[in-house]
């Protein structure tokens, strides 16, 4: 087992990233760093590293606890990595997925009949009930 593996690698191995060309463009973009700063997909991580990976609406934050340089199966993983994500991180991907239907991501389609329904419900007033009666003579 190697010591160092490249990180774009690494993302693919432990199934952050679903292909390892999808790792490089997001260590390319910036998405992905080590205390702070950006890396190239050619970096080097080891064991006891935290990497940083920006996925919108979080970041999300893995410990290197192996590394592996080829892809493991899912129940694998926990013993690849440590999920360390901060709490006020996790509790803003709860809040995005709590009003999902209100910010929809541009070009998901139209909206179900369902989630009419649930945003018709939710931004419903009950003052609409007006008792004017008007004499026009």
């Amino acid at each position: 087992m190697a010591t160092e593996v490249r990180i774009d690698k690494w993302l693919w191995a432990a199934r952050i990233f679903k292909t390892r060309t999808i790792a490089a463009e997001a260590c390319k973009k910036g998405r992905i760093s080590i205390g702070g700063s950006h890396l190239k997909a050619s970096r080097n991580v080891k064991v006891g590293d935290v990497i940083d990976v920006k996925k919108p609406p979080i970041t999300w934050s893995f410990k290197v606890l192996q590394a592996i340089d080829r892809r493991v199966g899912a129940k694998i993983v926990t013993d690849v990595m440590e999920n360390v994500t901060a709490p006020e991180q996790l509790e803003i991907l709860e809040l995005s997925k709590a009003s999902g239907f209100i910010d929809r991501a541009r070009g998901t389609g139209r909206p179900t009949k369902k989630d009419r329904r649930d945003l018709e419900g939710f931004t419903e007033n009950d003052d609409d009930e007006f008792d004017f009666e008007f004499d026009f003579k």
